[in-house]
C-alpha cells in the first residue's frame, strides 16, 4: 500500500511540474504577440498604407508595385475557388485579363500577431476578370508577414462574393 501511495505522490508531483511548465510556455508565447500600444498603432498604420498601395497598384496595373508587395510564395484563392501564384497574378494583371475600374473599400479590420498581420475588409468592385464581369460586393482576407529585414509582404489572399438575398450567382 505504501508503494502505491509513493507512486501516486510522485505522479502528482510530475503532473504539477508538467502543468507548471505548460503554464510558463503559454505565458511566454503570449508575450511574444504582445506589442506596445505605440508599436501596434504604427504597425496598423503601415498595413493601412500597404492596403492603399495594393489598391492603387491594382487599379493602375502597376506590375512593379504588385511585384514588391507580393511574397515569392504568395497564393491567392479567387471568389471562384481558383488558386493563383504570384507569377499568375502578375501575368493576369500584365495581360489585362483582370482589370479593375473601381474598388471601394470599407469595414477594414487589422489584427496583429507578432510578425503577421491579418486584414479583413469589404470591397465594392467594378471590373472584369477571365469569366467576364466581376462587379459586385466582396469580403476578403489578406495576410501580411514581416520578413527578416522588417519588410511586410502579402503571403495570402482570399475573396468571397457577397450574395444579396435572392441572388443565385
Amino acid at each position: 500500500m505504501e508503494i502505491l501511495k509513493e507512486g501516486m505522490s510522485a505522479g502528482r508531483s510530475r503532473c504539477l511540474a508538467m502543468s507548471f511548465a505548460i503554464l510558463v510556455i503559454v505565458a511566454a508565447s503570449a508575450s511574444l504577440y504582445a506589442m506596445p500600444r505605440a508599436e501596434r498603432h504604427e504597425t496598423r498604420h503601415e498595413i493601412e498604407q500597404l492596403e492603399d498601395t495594393w489598391r492603387d497598384a491594382v487599379l493602375k496595373g502597376n506590375i512593379a508595385a504588385m511585384d514588391a508587395l507580393l511574397s515569392d510564395d504568395y497564393m491567392a484563392i479567387s471568389p471562384t475557388g481558383i488558386l493563383q501564384s504570384k507569377e499568375q497574378s502578375l501575368a493576369n494583371l500584365r495581360a489585362g485579363t483582370v482589370h479593375f475600374n473601381e474598388i471601394e473599400l470599407s469595414d477594414r479590420k487589422i489584427r496583429l500577431y507578432g510578425t503577421t498581420a491579418l486584414v479583413t475588409s469589404r470591397a465594392e468592385v467594378r471590373g472584369t476578370g477571365p469569366e467576364g464581369d466581376m462587379s459586385g460586393s466582396y469580403r476578403y482576407t489578406r495576410v501580411y508577414v514581416k520578413d527578416a529585414r522588417g519588410v511586410w509582404h502579402i503571403v495570402s489572399f482570399e475573396a468571397s462574393r457577397i450574395k444579396e438575398p435572392g441572388q443565385h450567382r
